[in-house]
């Protein structure tokens, strides 16, 4: 079967924008919220679970601050878990959730 050089570009073309919307697919989303969330709230952290970390609880930005209790994460071994933190970002704050390093 012979291809014209036209037929064989738009078949590229095709799939380069397939790769660029499954890649936008697993983009991240960024929450950014218009001001510091308030103060962590007290939670006693309970007593340690063989093969779990600790995801302490955080402030979730909804249009407002949500309180998000904390939870047990299965553990990955040669891991750490870094907790999830609000940092300014553009004179407003961005949230960077919590991830293995």
């Amino acid at each position: 079967m012979k291809l014209s050089f036209r037929h064989l570009l738009a078949q590229s073309a095709l799939v380069v924008a397939g790769v660029v919307t499954m890649s936008s697919a697993f983009a991240d989303v960024v929450i950014v919220a218009p001001s510091a969330p308030p103060a962590a709230r007290y939670e006693p952290v309970p007593p340690p679970r063989v093969g779990f970390v600790w995801d302490a609880g955080h402030w979730n930005w909804e249009g407002r601050y949500v309180w998000v209790p904390g939870h047990w994460i299965e553990a990955r071994a040669g891991a750490r878990w870094a907790p999830g933190v609000w940092a300014p970002f553009r004179g407003q704050y961005r949230y960077v959730p919590g991830h293995w390093i």
